[in-house]
């Protein structure tokens, strides 16, 4: 018999308790698996086997049982495709507008829920502030901009000649993105190279966004923190007033200009 499992047998000789045969199933588990499953996986198996247990109580029985994936984490490197070229610096800090759907602005921002992250790719119109269109992922790979664009322009069928400004990273390097934007007439604007004030309307929504939501609360996992992101942008857009809007939401202050043309 393995070590462990005579030192595991060993520490049931306590007082049984109402886990008593979840335990056994989520040590046999994990011991066929060599420890490659994680409390999720384990968790999904036992509701295979007829078990309706949560995951979180099988985090917890695991933690108490001294059970951990044996897997190496390693951070995330994402395909970059080809590189193509650096676009000029069209806005140059200059972000006045005189409407909306002028001047767009996008970048991308990491969250952390526990040992998970997640990626937020949202489009802002320079204008009112408000976020146009957004998407999430568990990988911050090209698809994740890709999706963001097209429900962009999906949803604002936007001008002509419709300025979008991002940072230098490689996806908005890329071909695919570079062609999208061209097909459907939107200027390409890129920051200089380490400089973040030259998108710090961007900066500044995910500096609220992480004030006001993701530091707040304790998230027990990132879907909970994910559900409350989609709830936030949409209390961002519609409810949240700004000073510089004279006390309207972006939504509002979007209506009262589309109501004075």
């Amino acid at each position: 018999m393995a070590k462990s499992t005579f030192y595991y047998h060993v520490s049931q000789l306590s007082v049984p308790d109402k886990y008593d045969v979840i335990k056994e199933r989520i040590y046999s588990i994990y011991e066929h698996h060599k420890g490659r499953y994680g409390y999720r996986r384990v968790a999904l198996q036992l509701r295979n086997e007829g078990f309706p247990i949560n995951h979180k109580t099988v985090q917890r029985l695991m933690a108490d049982m001294g059970l951990k994936a044996k897997i190496k984490r390693v951070k995330y490197r994402s395909y970059k495709g080809e590189i193509g070229r650096v676009a000029p610096n069209v806005i140059a800090r200059d972000f006045k507008t005189t409407g909306i759907n002028q001047k767009w602005a996008t970048d991308i921002t990491e969250y952390k829920i526990n040992d998970e992250k997640g990626y937020l790719s949202p489009i802002l119109d320079m204008n009112n502030g408000e976020i146009v269109a957004y998407a999430r992922s568990r990988h911050p790979d090209l698809n994740l901009v890709m999706k963001m664009v097209d429900e962009a322009i999906i949803r604002k069928n936007p001008p002509k000649g419709l300025i979008l400004h991002s940072d230098q990273g490689w996806h908005y390097q890329h071909k695919m993105y570079q062609n999208k934007l061209k097909v459907n007439g939107l200027i390409q604007s890129m920051s200089r190279k380490g400089n973040c004030l030259d998108n710090s309307m961007m900066e500044n929504f995910f500096g609220l966004m992480k004030s006001e939501l993701l530091y707040l609360h304790r998230w027990n996992t990132i879907d909970d923190f994910e559900a409350a992101l989609d709830e936030y942008i949409k209390y961002y857009n519609n409810d949240r007033i700004k000073l510089r809007l004279d006390g309207k939401s972006p939504a509002q202050y979007r209506a009262l200009q589309i109501s004075n043309h």
